[in-house]
């Protein structure tokens, strides 16, 4: 298993190997024509979505972003696009209600190395043959910029429910309150409807931090302060005084 920081550092290494299939899995790179057509049987690539919807980079995030409730894993052999080529094997995974970016992955990991197995088998009998991915349902999944895990309090509380699960663990959604940088890795949505600016902190309690959102209050469970350790909003709150009425902000903070 090889991970080169540049493809072409490795192109010639990977043609004196000679082998007969290449095997790519959450490589952020796009390969050369030449380097796909040195392999006997090409490349395949272990894909974290059911093509076509989320070709690229960022495909379980986006996902979770855009409130899926199914992923999957697509093997498919690689072309010259990005993403574009035909499928292989399709294999579903519903996304659950609490999932993050990392539960979803982890349980996507499994599923992709069994597909992997069962192609791998497959082609070797020569009883696989792709399919031509439908230009219809094609969605792009964008690399995540940092600035997009900057909680935006002003969207309703299902989008920032999102934003939380999908950024977690990397780069982690984050607030600022009361001068100290949180990263917020987990809450919920409540019922409780709200007339406050959002952002405010509608309820401080062992429970969790009540933040007014466009329509509802959110409840932060779990926080990671900046340069500490993940815990339970009870556990931040024995170090640091948050009163009703204080507000977590969006601005960026330099050094983050």
């Amino acid at each position: 298993m090889r991970q080169p920081a540049r493809i072409a550092d490795d192109l010639l290494q990977i043609r004196n190997d000679q082998a007969d299939l290449l095997v790519v899995v959450a490589y952020g790179q796009i390969l050369p024509e030449a380097l796909l057509q040195l392999p006997r049987l090409g490349a395949v690539n272990v894909h974290a979505s059911l093509l076509p919807r989320w070709r690229g980079a960022a495909p379980i995030q986006r996902a979770i972003l855009a409130g899926d409730r199914e992923s999957g894993i697509t093997l498919m052999q690689m072309e010259a696009g990005l993403d574009t080529g035909p499928m292989l094997l399709r294999e579903p995974c519903d996304i659950l209600p609490d999932d993050t970016a990392g539960t979803l992955e982890g349980r996507l990991a499994q599923i992709g190395a069994t597909c992997l197995v069962v192609g791998l088998s497959r082609m070797s009998e020569g009883d696989l043959t792709g399919v031509v991915q439908p230009a219809e349902g094609m969605t792009y999944a964008h690399k995540i910029d940092k600035s997009e895990a900057n909680m935006d309090w002003a969207a309703p509380a299902v989008m920032v429910d999102r934003q939380i699960r999908a950024f977690n663990p990397v780069p982690g959604a984050f607030s600022h309150v009361g001068g100290v940088r949180l990263k917020i890795l987990a809450g919920e949505m409540t019922e409780t409807s709200v007339a406050a600016e959002p952002g405010t902190l509608v309820e401080v309690s062992p429970q969790g931090l009540g933040v007014a959102t466009a329509d509802r209050v959110f409840r932060v469970a779990e926080v990671q302060p900046a340069g500490g350790r993940a815990m339970a909003v009870r556990d931040f709150l024995n170090a640091h005084q948050l009163e009703i009425g204080n507000r977590f902000e969006r601005d960026f903070i330099p050094g983050s």
